[in-house]
């Protein structure tokens, strides 16, 4: 969608606000011993709380209210019976609906005693969020986004899985643009707007970067087991730095 009045960036602040809230919560409860559904039940309770639907519930029929990937799972983790365990790098990946708006957000985290390689592997992801966010500007291409995502995952010696995207969002959890590309296509032609509402997600790796599907029909997971990380902003377009929705300040 495009933003283009107030009213619907106060709107959209609000889900973005909720959607940040539910993973810092879920975030507070991660522990060694807890199951996934247990993390998943945190999750919807401060949906609830805040009179918020589930997105993937609301617009997929997903077995859960919200995603949670565990270490060489990439996306789309089913909450379940699995117990985290120390030492573990944990995605968790919330989007919601409240009164006609969507946001998306995502972040992963490293259960106590992190190793080197896990640290290394979410502070370069991180830094290629924020380096895909500078790029993010009214009238810039698209393509620009993933050439720097892609230049600071090299530059720190990680892959980005390649069939995973950004995409837009909004009045939907997916909108048009449908993906945006966490490397650089010189095909694409495409020029962000001011006003465009978007998500931004790189997700790196020490491996190939290639995912598959798990016969559960949702989880992905990296085909060689390398772990992946992944951090995700819901975020207005501008002519300078983005409007980042999906935090708690504010």
């Amino acid at each position: 969608m495009t933003i283009d009045s107030e009213k619907d960036l106060a709107s959209l602040k609000r889900i973005g606000r909720i959607v940040a809230l539910t993973v810092e919560e879920m975030a507070s409860k991660l522990e060694p011993g807890i199951t996934t559904a247990e993390l998943d039940a945190v999750g919807r309770a401060v949906l609830e709380k805040h009179g918020a639907r589930s997105a993937p519930r609301l617009m997929y029929q997903f077995p859960g209210d919200t995603c949670i990937s565990i270490n060489h799972e990439a996306a789309h983790g089913i909450p379940g019976p699995r117990r985290v365990e120390a030492g573990d790098l944990v995605n968790i990946d919330v989007s919601a609906e409240l009164d006609g708006f969507f946001a998306d957000t995502g972040s992963t985290f490293m259960v106590p005693p992190a190793s080197r390689a896990s640290e290394k592997l979410c502070q370069a992801t991180r830094s290629a969020l924020r380096r895909g966010m500078a790029a993010a500007r009214a009238g810039a291409m698209l393509n620009e986004i993933g050439l720097a995502v892609e230049t600071e995952a090299a530059r720190r010696g990680f892959r980005v899985a390649r069939s995973l995207t950004g995409h837009g969002v909004g009045r939907s959890l997916h909108e048009e643009p449908s993906s945006i590309l966490n490397f650089y296509n010189r095909m694409d032609r495409r020029r962000l707007k001011e006003g465009q509402v978007i998500t931004i997600e790189p997700f790196l790796t020490l491996g190939t970067g290639r995912i598959a599907e798990a016969p559960d029909g949702w989880t992905l997971y990296t085909v060689d087991g390398q772990p992946l990380a992944q951090y995700e902003h819901t975020l207005v377009i501008t002519r300078g730095h983005p409007i980042v929705v999906t935090t708690t300040e504010g």
